[in-house]
């Protein structure tokens, strides 16, 4: 009579399954504006290594001592689950909520993009820019900065149609995002 194989327990450290899809998400944190809870919060990321691909933060109730850190970062279902318990356990931490699970959400980022060029290269570039809606917030006899917000995909489709018309700096603020209806973040 053959014996039963046991199953090889997974550990938890392990790395998943290869096939595992890699999803991007957006959290919304409501954190107490005290010293040290940003550096807290990246902390966390860093000490474990998951990636921060946008961070956005700001007071937002001044009387209430509250600020909004927006993160979006991109991992396995299992470790953006993960983030989030972690997220929530830390003591400045008021709520955590993963916007791209809960349900229809507005997104949005600000770039300033700095183009050089003459002739063709100028008209084109104020074209386009025209077609993004971007702004024109500085100009110069050699470049132009625009101003553009929009969805990521958007602030990237531009920035790659502005490299070869002389594209030589951009800055980005990150994205900021908001639930729709009536819900706040920490209801």
């Amino acid at each position: 009579m053959a014996t039963p194989r046991r199953k090889k327990s997974k550990s938890v450290y392990a790395p998943g399954p290869k096939d595992q899809a890699i999803e991007t998400h957006t959290l919304a944190i409501l954190v107490n504006n005290e010293p040290g809870v940003l550096a807290r919060v990246i902390g966390l990321f860093s000490g474990r290594g998951y990636n921060i691909e946008s961070l956005t933060v700001a007071e937002t109730d001044h009387a209430e001592h509250l600020s909004r850190i927006t993160i979006v970062c991109s991992g396995t279902p299992m470790v953006i689950e993960q983030i989030k318990n972690q997220l929530g356990r830390l003591v400045p931490v008021k709520s955590v909520r993963d916007l791209t699970t809960f349900g229809a959400y507005v997104d949005r980022e600000l770039a300033l993009i700095k183009v050089t060029g003459s002739g063709d290269k100028r008209i084109e570039a104020l074209r386009i820019a025209d077609i993004f809606r971007a702004r024109v917030v500085d100009s110069t006899l050699e470049s132009f900065i625009f101003e553009v917000t929009g969805t990521t995909g958007k602030i990237n489709a531009f920035i790659d149609l502005m490299h070869p018309l002389g594209l030589v700096d951009a800055s980005r603020t990150g994205v900021a995002a908001l639930t729709r209806g009536e819900t706040a973040i920490g209801e």
